[in-house]
Formats: structure tokens, sequence, C-alpha cells
């Protein structure tokens, strides 16, 4: 019989309103903070740090499948664009992940699945949003 997966503890942020459009987000209890500015001119935006947290959950899950492989990454970057409703609210209606990853040994075939189970089965960022929302992504192998 196997034992039921323990929970993790809830995620508790703390976000401080800094004037304007800025806010200053970081783990409650913490003082490293994420400047977070609507108008993008002392950080990104609220839609920007969704699409960053996508691309670096994404990411963590790829790193550690395919160090599970013994074939560790020497490299990685994601570009993240996510298209926008002409609407209030402008919700993101699409979200393209185009994923560069540099090392030695890694297999396309390899590195393709594990971007897939990432972002179809492990990414808890993925999983909260919506089920419909489109996700594609791209891969650019690098030696």
């Amino acid at each position: 019989m196997t034992t039921p997966t323990q929970a993790k503890p809830p995620a508790r942020v703390t976000v401080r309103w800094d004037g304007g459009e800025r806010f200053d987000a970081g783990v409650t209890g913490r003082k490293e903070v994420i400047r977070i500015d609507s108008t993008r001119d002392q950080g990104p935006s609220p839609v920007d740090v969704l699409l960053s947290a996508l691309g670096s959950c994404t990411g963590v899950d790829i790193v550690e499948i395919l160090a599970k492989r013994r074939t560790p990454i020497e490299g990685m970057s994601i570009s993240i664009v996510g298209e926008r409703a002409n609407a209030v609210p402008a919700r993101v209606t699409k979200i393209t992940l185009e994923y560069r990853i540099r090392g030695k040994g890694i297999e396309r075939v390899h590195a393709e699945r594990a971007i897939e189970l990432a972002v179809t089965k492990y990414c808890s960022v993925r999983d909260s949003l919506d089920p419909n929302l489109p996700i594609e992504w791209s891969l650019t192998l690098e030696d």
C-alpha cells in the first residue's frame, strides 16, 4: 500500500503598495522583494510576473527531469510571450514558451519529453491556470 503524498505548506507572500502602480512582493517574513510595477518603469508588470512564474516553474521541472536522466543542463533560457485579450480585463489568451537548453549529451527527444512533462504534468503554476488556456512551446538545443 502506498502512502499518500503529504501536501506542501501554503505559500505565503506579502505585497506592499509603494505608490503609483508599484508594489513590493516577497515571501512573508523575509526581506527580499520583487518590485512589481504595472507601468513597467521600475519592474515587471503583474502579468510579466505571472509569465515568469510559469517559465521558472517549468524550468525547475526540466532541470530535475534531465538531471535524473544523467544529462544535466549547463544553461537554459526561456522566452515567454503572453498574448492578451483586447478587453477589460486584458486576460492572457495564449502563451508561447521558447526554451533554449545547453548541455552535452542532451538528446532532443529527451529534452522535448522533459518540456512536455513540465508543461502538462508537473508544473504547479501551469496547473493553477485555466486548463483551456493554450500553451505552445518550442525547443532550441545548443551543444
